[in-house]
């Protein structure tokens, strides 16, 4: 059985964020015991491939989302058809994780000159009540304006993680009120036909996923 991955490189980023979560649904209580590392595992069926990303082609989650975007529009997967997609849950207070793999798509989509028209970063709020729709359209200004960013309700919201497996929960601050919100750091990878076919942990490089997007945009 697979588990979520906490970083544990530091106490701060301990609090910031959690990479990947299991193939099976996990309660929050199991979540905060597990210690071990995997990724989502794939629903089986395809081979294996020399994409440098995890492979999990074939995988029954991650099929669809339908959120409001930073324009009020609604927005479900299929939008983007023809595009590699690239699917990042998140919140716009994050102090690194999110800011980082933001930029780095960013660089990676600038990368690929033409083929970067075809690659499409969507960012999905794990923090609705403090992620409104002008936050959202400032935070993604800041990276690449062609980014799409979504919110829900907070029904709407666990329901779209529970569908990519991914684990979001909000973690107490120092003061009365605050909070950060710890969550599955890696990003879920689309082919233009709207399959999800890579999981690609944190950390993992620009590089790496240029390399990915081209190859699955040579696909067709």
């Amino acid at each position: 059985m697979s588990q979520p991955c906490v970083d544990r490189r530091s106490t701060s980023s301990r609090r910031r964020f959690v990479q990947t979560s299991g193939a099976v649904a996990l309660s929050l209580v199991s979540l905060t015991l597990l210690v071990g590392c995997d990724a989502p595992s794939s629903g089986g069926g395809a081979a294996a491939t020399s994409f440098k990303g995890i492979d999990i082609t074939g995988a029954e989650y991650a099929r669809t989302f339908s959120l409001t975007d930073q324009y009020g529009q609604r927005r479900t997967l299929a939008d983007f058809r023809g595009k590699a997609v690239v699917v990042f849950f998140g919140f716009t207070q994050c102090p690194d994780v999110c800011p980082t793999t933001m930029a780095e798509l960013a660089q990676v989509k600038a990368s690929l000159g033409k083929d970067g028209d075809r690659v499409q970063g969507v960012f999905v709020s794990v923090d609705p009540e403090r992620d409104t729709a002008a936050a959202l359209k400032t935070y993604m200004g800041a990276f690449d304006p062609s980014f799409v960013a979504l919110r829900g309700s907070l029904e709407e919201t666990a329901a779209t993680a529970k569908e990519f497996k991914a684990f979001y929960a909000k973690v107490p601050g120092k003061t009365e009120g605050s909070y950060s919100v710890d969550h599955t750091a890696g990003s879920y990878v689309f082919d233009a036909q709207g399959k999800v076919r890579l999981f690609v942990r944190y950390g993992s490089g620009a590089q790496p996923l240029a390399d990915d997007l081209k190859a699955l945009l040579a696909l067709g």
